[in-house]
């Protein structure tokens, strides 16, 4: 099986197949979860070569109405997806939600009492988090400060995406942020689940964008009942059917 990962120009190749590709587009915090789930399928179709393109929602579908040739895209939003089906850029009764977001205040530091508290003592700055207008985790992280009263000296830093924000606070160069929970379950340090209360629910929907037998397969294995197990496992939750 061949799997291909782009993201910021780094390109992942796994073994050889002479198939015609599928190419995912799929938002940041959904790609170490794709990643598990390709594998899982490479073993009931070793001749499957998936193609993976890693990017915030907005960037994606900016690439799509583009021309950009994906078979399938994987949002962190259920607006976008949305957009492009009423557009008439997806195949017609495609589209779903695959998963359901749980946001996250994640730092690599262990023992910090992360919450509203901390926040709003000005103690933890910068904060993380992903651009508001093209990643829903960043609206859904910046929707969360609103409901703060956060002193003038705390700063935000954005990255282009939820991964972006991810690499500021693995790094070092942010304390902490606003993360996509299924980054970090299971990571150490210090969390923070906000209630689901404080920020708009996060309905990752997915779109057919190109019906061919092998993006058939695929985009149909998404939405197996071994696939939405794993989706689980990964810390989301699933729509019912």
């Amino acid at each position: 099986m061949r799997f291909l990962l782009l993201l910021a120009g780094l390109t992942l190749s796994m073994a050889v197949s002479a198939a015609e590709p599928v190419r995912v587009a799929v938002a940041a915090n959904f790609a170490k979860p794709l990643e598990t789930l390709v594998a899982l399928y490479g073993r009931s179709h070793p001749d499957a070569t998936i193609e993976i393109t890693v990017a915030s929602t907005g960037k994606l579908a900016a690439q799509i109405r583009q021309g950009a040739p994906f078979d399938i895209f994987l949002a962190a939003d259920d607006r976008r997806p949305t957009e492009l089906d009423q557009e008439g850029r997806g195949v017609e009764g495609t589209r779903r939600v695959y998963a359901l977001g749980r946001l996250a205040l994640w730092s690599p530091r262990a023992g910090l009492d992360l919450g509203p508290a901390l926040l709003e003592s000005g103690d933890l700055s910068p904060i993380a988090l992903a651009n508001p207008r093209l990643a829903p985790y960043g609206a859904a992280g910046q929707a969360v400060l609103d409901t703060l009263r956060l002193p003038a000296s705390v700063k935000v830093v954005q990255g282009e995406n939820v991964g972006q924000a991810y690499h500021f606070v693995s790094s070092g160069a942010a304390p902490a942020g606003f993360v996509a929970f299924s980054q970090v379950r299971g990571a150490g340090g210090s969390l923070w689940l906000p209630d689901s209360g404080l920020y708009p629910t996060i309905e990752q929907q997915s779109l057919l964008l190109q019906d061919r037998a092998e993006t058939r397969a695929f985009y149909e294995f998404l939405d197996s009942d071994a696939a939405r197990a794993r989706i689980e496992e990964a810390g989301y939750g699933v729509a019912p059917r």
